[in-house]
């Protein structure tokens, strides 16, 4: 399987430590944080591993290619666009692993997890996994003052995931929270492009247009279509970079 780092954006929350560098270059507890998924990529058996970046993208091909990756693909118009429009910007990947009958497995640049996570993720079946921390209220507390500020709703019925990405009301609206990890099935992947090119372009998405569609929103509306979503269930061991406190916490030891 091939993973695919979305590392775009410019991180506004940690200025001014983005002033000249990308989000994923932060250095977080002696290195930057990029280095600390591929390394748990790799050790996972990932060897393939490709980036999308925007803001300051030299600086990002740069430091890739002291790790070993030469397979990074450009956002341009990463200031006025989100998650799911950098995901397409590998549209060519994406396309060269269909005919190659490979899956995609898809994170976030700005989360920190261990390589059993990434393990995890591999050895689950289904054709949409999604990676779902069950211990996640033990992190959320050290990052914010109340949890529910900056939770999401997340149901499951079984290991069948039928909603996320939604504000909550209560802490029982939220069964586990989605890291930004999944991967895509082989079989599955053709279908999640010709999907993606059938959305209504003018038609908002929790409140975003098409160009700045959330990630969660476009899993979502994979889970209303296609019913096919497996919630890989973890308990803690990863955390993400978000703001300057998220800095301070030494995740091995949450």
């Amino acid at each position: 399987m091939t993973a695919l780092i979305l590392a775009a954006g410019f991180g506004s929350r940690l200025m001014p430590l983005t002033n000249n560098r990308p989000k994923c270059l932060v250095p977080y507890l002696g290195k930057p944080i990029l280095d600390y998924e591929i390394e748990a990529l790799r050790a996972a058996g990932v060897q393939n591993i490709a980036l999308v970046g925007g803001y300051l993208v030299n600086e990002l091909i740069a430091h890739a290619k002291t790790l070993g990756i030469h397979t990074i693909f450009e956002n341009p118009n990463y200031d006025s666009t989100n998650m799911v429009a950098t995901l397409f910007c590998a549209r060519k990947l994406l396309e060269q692993l269909c005919e190659r009958g490979e899956g995609l497995l898809v994170s976030y640049a700005d989360i920190i997890y261990e390589p059993s996570i990434v393990h995890t993720l591999l050895q689950s079946h289904g054709e949409l996994r999604i990676v779902v921390d069950r211990a996640w209220h033990k992190l959320w507390q050290r990052r914010f003052e109340n949890p529910l500020d900056d939770a999401e709703t997340l149901r499951c019925d079984g290991d069948s995931l039928l909603e996320l990405g939604k504000k909550p009301k209560t802490l029982e609206e939220i069964e586990g929270q989605y890291i930004g990890l999944f991967a895509f099935g082989a079989s599955f992947l053709r279908e999640v492009i010709s999907f993606y090119d059938s959305l209504d372009k003018n038609a908002f998405y929790d409140n975003q247009n098409f160009r700045n569609m959330y990630m969660t929103s476009f899993l979502q509306c994979l889970i209303d279509r296609y019913h096919n979503a497996k919630a890989v269930f973890i308990d803690g061991g990863w955390c993400e970079i978000d703001h300057k406190s998220d800095l301070e916490i030494d995740w091995k030891n949450l």
